[in-house]
This record gives C-alpha cells, structure tokens and sequence, in this order.
C-alpha cells in the first residue's frame, strides 16, 4: 500500500490527500458536482500564464507577495470572501474557472520528498470520491478507468503549465518588473478610502524602460502579451470591490483619527 505524500503544507482547497492505488480504491467512483462549497471562502486562487487571456475578462490578475511571487485570480478583495459563488459553493453566473479550481480534488503530488515522482493523488474529504455507486469508476479491471486517465492527463497538463508560469514570473522578477502592489478603494458615503496591500504588480514605469531587443523578443514568445493581461485585468478591481459592497460583505470602515 502506498504512503500518504509527504507534505510540509497542504494546497489551498485541499484537506487531506491519499494516493490513488487499485488495492485501496478498486471499487471507487467520483462524481459529478455543480457546487464548489471550496471555492466559497478562497479570494484569491492560483493561475497558470496560459489562462491569462481567458481569465482577465472575469477578474484581476495579481501577483503573492514574498520570494517566490504566483499568478492569482482575484475573486474577492478581502480573505474568506468570493464575490463568484454563493455560500453553498453556485456559481452566480459565467465564470471562468481557473485549472487549478477544476482539478479538484484530485492533483499530482511526490509521495516521498526526495523523489521527482508524480502520483495522482485525491482529497478523501471533498465528497467527490469514494465507495458510492453512482459516477465514474476509478478502475477498470486492473487498469486506470477512462474517466482517471483523462484527469491524469488534466493534471500533467497543469503541471507543464506550472513549469511555463514559473518560468513567466523569473523572467519578471530578472527585470526587477514585480513591486509591492497597493489600491486605494472609495465606497459612497464613506469620507476615507480602503487601502489594499500585500500583493505585487508589474510595475508599468519599469516595463516602458525595457530594451527594445528584450520587448521584441517577449513580443516574439507571447511573454509580452501576457504582461498586458495582467495589467488591462487590474481594471476590473474596481468591479469586484462594488460585487463585494452589494453583497452586504464590504469591509468594514476604519474611523478617522480624531482631532487634536
């Protein structure tokens, strides 16, 4: 029987994980669902650069902060909130549901720290796979089903683009092009701003800066493209700031300092 990954820290959405293997799972199914209750309390979810020009007509594009800086899809501007699905895990209308969303709950993960080994493993937890009858089998004899190999394609294409966005974000961060990111929000009737933090941007002073033979070539490889999804989608901030106001789940006002 396989061991469970070794994992410092699981994924976002993710609850536990076990390694799908014929002798635990042989009778297995997953199933089907048409509500995300994991997306409900996530604000902000990762992306791959491949999903950039699809994704910035839904919602921002930002950048982590620390070191090691990940595209993130902006659905909410405050933690614990996604302004794109309702308590219950709905979506409220057409979204464009990032790759690494989609994947649940199954990913590939090393099962031992020190191998480069890739398992496809599943969150026991989410409800979406387990000994019930109905949805699709997990094996067909002694062999994956149809349904796993298809999820197992899903995630090795999720891994490649990993690979490509990583490769994305050093090209940004060998031109020093990423700065601590900062938006300054106004609410009707409130006289002092929401001022968020705590992310990073393309800085659009030091692209214009940019040699001319490194914006052909990125120009040339699609990078520059990119760039300009990140930062035509940070236009619709203002959008999921006013969702997050209607929806009663605004931030709360921080009172002015008093006089004197």
């Amino acid at each position: 029987m396989a061991t469970a990954p070794q994992t410092a820290a699981l994924p976002i959405f993710y609850k536990d994980l076990a390694p799908l293997n014929r002798q635990d799972h042989a009778g297995w199914h997953s199933r089907a669902t048409d509500r995300a209750p994991w997306l409900a309390g996530q604000h902000a979810i990762p992306l791959t650069v491949e999903e950039f020009p699809m994704a910035q007509r839904h919602y921002p594009i930002i950048f982590s902060g620390g070191d090691d800086p990940v595209p993130l899809a902006l659905m909410g501007m405050n933690e614990g909130i996604n302004v794109f699905v309702d308590d219950e895990g709905a979506l409220t209308g057409p979204l464009y549901l990032p790759a690494y969303a989609r994947r649940y709950p199954f990913l590939l993960a090393r099962l031992q720290p020190n191998s480069e080994e890739l398992s496809l493993c599943f969150d026991p937890t989410s409800g979406l796979v387990g000994e019930f009858d109905e949805g699709q089998p997990l094996f067909d004899g002694d062999e994956p089903s149809e349904s796993i190999k298809q999820t197992l394609g899903f995630c090795e294409q999720f891994e490649i683009a990993g690979q490509k966005t990583a490769a994305f974000v050093a090209e940004l961060k060998k031109h020093d092009l990423l700065m601590n990111g900062e938006l300054a929000l106004q609410i009707d009737g409130q006289e002092r701003p929401f001022t968020y933090q705590g992310f990073r941007m393309v800085d659009e002073k030091k692209l214009r800066e940019v040699r001319g033979d490194v914006l052909r070539g990125w120009n040339q490889n699609g990078l520059l493209q990119l760039v300009y999804a990140h930062l035509f989608s940070l236009d619709l901030v203002r959008d999921i700031f006013g969702r997050q106001v209607q929806l009663g789940k605004g931030p709360i006002p921080v009172p002015a300092p008093a006089a004197g």
